[in-house]
């Protein structure tokens, strides 16, 4: 149960007064909420930070003013000017003094009454806004406050600005901010009183009251103490989480997995390669963590083609010759299917029964792999998230892998391992984003870590050129060419249609232009398409019918087409570099010399530059996540936008990784010295973990 004083925090936004039914769904496009959330907390507000500041401290006479900038005055309302009747383009003016000048008021398409109200003749009035002049008049064009003496303190004199949606203005926001900020209790501090003191910190609900209402400036910065603080607790809650679910995952038994290699040895003669040395390193510690009376929790991270995915299979051919059965799970139907091609023939020589179950299984053909998945009639069962719907069965689960495990949480990697007999299924996860090893700690903390760190023998290095998106036409000219000799290409767009504001290629525009050029044997494939056309489309591709598949960034993780030589990134300078690396792993599978074409959009920004760069010189993973680090900072990184993983709400910040390796370290001296957090300081830090909603690990706390 969460602890009561946090209820404030965690009730609707609509607690907050002036909330109802229209601004909670604005609210609901404007503010990030975490996987599972549908409406926004008072909580999700006070997570959405400033991007800025409006200052309106400059409080000059009316003849000190300066045209151009934002002013705050104290004036008495002298008299209003209607627009005539029927003139409905006039404005409405308001002439205001003070002591040294006049300035008139402008409000356009403005309702009289409204306008008295606000500025009866004869009274004192605080107004703030842009000052312009028109001719030799002073005005304000839509004072952005009108406020009385008597509710001067409401007018904000810094006000941060935070980022909106049509509809959602920032001073209705403001208001709904100080009614958050009000809400925050006072509560234990979880932090070491010597460390806040080292750095400067504030405590929490000092630093939340400086985050939304400022009292200078460089207060609305990452780099300032008290943002700087709240960054770092969200780094020690979700190390602490990690710890957590390590410490409990470990304190539990698992059971001992071990084969007598007989389905291994059929499947690595069916193989059409030899291992690489650390797939059988790899191997060898997977065996080991299964053999162990202990769970297994293995993180397995490969660069694109380094083939993880035989590893995955090897692995689970020890759970099926000990009796058990494996479960591989994928992010999309895309990719679940592509396993099941890849391994189906291989485990089908080794006498190993294979199964897919994804949303698309319905009705009769869903409820006959159930049944044959209860009976043990099914080894592996590959799937989506439909291997979590409670009616999933196993007779015996054993192993589990999730594939792309940045696109799952724990608390998903948890429920796939409750399916196994007592809820102890060995876990792998495989993840071909690499992660830099200053990173691995933040998301993959309770995780051993293997590493596959060459590609299978044969691959030529891809040849990476950067071509200017004027030479577009010589780009589809070279295509023409390769196609006419037998050539496959993908040609990835960032968007899905055309957009009137935008200047990003868009993927149906371009399929439309290749045709034209090259005739029918150009695909279009993208994420808005129903399931059945996006594998139709792709099973076209794959066999050679169709020549140039046109796509979004679908094809990113896992599509193996070893015939496609060719892939062209249009506006390559928009996406971050682990996605270009990925995108760029789609070619190079086969034998033949493969060649990744980036058009870019000139001029190209001064990072830009560095990531196309970086592309052009490697095709080391592991260094193009470094570099990424480097360039994007590590909250980044991590973020939704380029890499699928969960962002931080707070934490991007400029010393990122310097506030993690803190965070960590913390973490592991607190949970050795106060395991059961029992302490004062473990109380008031189950607080942090409710805080920041790492309930799953508390859960496992208290279940261990």
């Amino acid at each position: 149960m969460r602890p009561s004083v946090l209820t404030p925090l965690f009730a609707s936004a609509q607690a907050l007064t002036g909330v109802g039914p229209r601004l909670l769904a604005l609210l609901k496009k404007a503010v990030r909420l975490p996987p599972g959330i549908s409406e926004p907390r008072v909580v999700d507000l006070l997570w959405h930070v400033p991007t800025g500041v409006i200052d309106r401290r400059s409080e000059p006479g009316l003849a000190l003013a300066v045209p151009g900038t934002i002013a705050t005055f104290a004036v008495r309302v002298l008299k209003h000017k209607a627009p005539p009747p029927g003139v409905a383009k006039a404005p409405y003016k308001v002439t205001c003094e003070d002591e040294t000048g006049r300035i008139d008021l402008i409000f356009f398409h403005a309702e009289r009454r409204f306008v008295e109200r606000q500025l009866p003749v004869g009274s004192t009035r605080y107004i703030s806004g842009r000052v312009e002049r028109y001719g030799d008049t002073l005005q304000m064009v839509h004072p952005d406050y009108i406020v009385p003496p008597e509710a001067r303190a409401d007018l904000p004199m810094l006000e941060p600005v935070y980022p909106l949606t049509a509809g959602l203005s920032g001073k209705i926001l403001l208001k709904l901010m100080r009614q958050a900020v009000e809400r925050v209790p006072e509560l234990p501090e979880w932090q070491e009183p010597r460390w806040l003191k080292a750095r400067g910190w504030p405590s929490f609900g000092e630093a939340i009251r400086r985050l939304h209402v400022p009292q200078e400036p460089d207060e609305v910065s990452p780099a300032a103490p008290h943002w700087q603080r709240l960054a770092y607790d969200e780094l020690l809650a979700g190390q602490i989480a990690l710890a957590l679910v390590r410490q409990s995952f470990k304190a539990q038994r698992g059971r001992p997995i071990v084969g007598d290699g007989r389905i291994r040895k059929q499947l690595l003669a069916a193989l059409p390669f030899a291992l690489t040395p650390s797939q059988s390193k790899a191997l060898r510690e997977i065996e080991a963590d299964m053999a162990a009376p202990t769970r297994m929790l293995r993180l397995l991270q490969g660069d694109v083609g380094s083939g993880k995915t035989a590893v995955a299979l090897i692995s689970m051919a020890i759970a099926v010759e000990a009796g058990a059965q494996a479960a591989l799970m994928a992010p999309t139907e895309v990719l679940a299917r592509q396993h099941v091609e890849t391994i189906g023939p291989l485990a089908e020589k080794a006498g190993v029964r294979v199964a897919l179950l994804t949303g698309r299984e319905k009705g009769k053909t869903r409820a006959e792999i159930l049944e044959r998945l209860a009976r043990g009639d099914i080894d592996i069962l590959v799937g989506t998230h439909a291997l979590f719907q409670p009616d999933v069965v196993f007779k015996d689960l054993a192993f589990a892998v999730i594939d792309e495990q940045h696109r799952f949480g724990v608390h998903q990697r948890l429920a796939l391992q409750t399916k196994g007999g007592n809820g102890s299924a060995d876990v792998l996860v495989m993840t071909a984003t690499p992660i830099p090893r200053t990173l691995l700690m933040t998301h993959y903390g309770d995780l051993d870590v293997s590493r596959l760190t060459e590609k299978p023998a044969g691959r030529k290095p891809v040849i990476t050129t950067l071509v200017s998106t004027e030479r577009l036409e010589e780009v589809v000219d070279g295509l023409r060419r390769a196609v006419s000799e037998g050539a496959q290409v993908y040609w990835v767009c960032p968007l899905i249609e055309g957009n009137g504001a935008s200047e990003l290629a868009a993927a149906q525009e371009r399929h439309a232009h290749l045709t034209q050029v090259l005739g029918p044997v150009v695909g279009l494939l993208h994420g808005a398409m129903p399931g059945r056309v996006k594998d139709a489309t792709m099973a076209a591709f794959a066999e050679g019918k169709l020549r140039v598949l046109v796509s979004t960034t679908v094809i990113e993780v896992g599509v193996n087409v070893p015939n496609a030589t060719i892939m062209v990134i249009e506006h390559a300078e928009r996406f971050g570099l682990a996605q270009l690396h990925q995108l760029r792993g789609r070619v190079g599978r086969g034998q033949r010399q493969s060649y990744c074409v980036l058009l870019y959009k000139p001029p190209l920004g001064e990072t830009a530059q560095e990531r196309l760069k970086m592309m052009r010189e490697t095709e080391d993973g592991f260094l193009i996540a470094e570099k990424d680090l480097e360039l994007r900072g590590g909250g980044e990184v991590l973020g939704a936008r380029q890499s699928g993983m969960p962002e931080f709400r707070i934490a991007n910040v400029p010393n990122f990784e310097e506030l993690l390796a803190a965070a960590r370290d913390d973490a592991r001296l607190l949970l050795h010295t106060d395991p059961h957090l029992t302490s004062t300081r473990g109380a008031a830090i189950r607080n942090l973990l409710y805080l920041f909603e790492c309930d799953d690990a508390v859960r496992l706390f208290r279940a261990a």
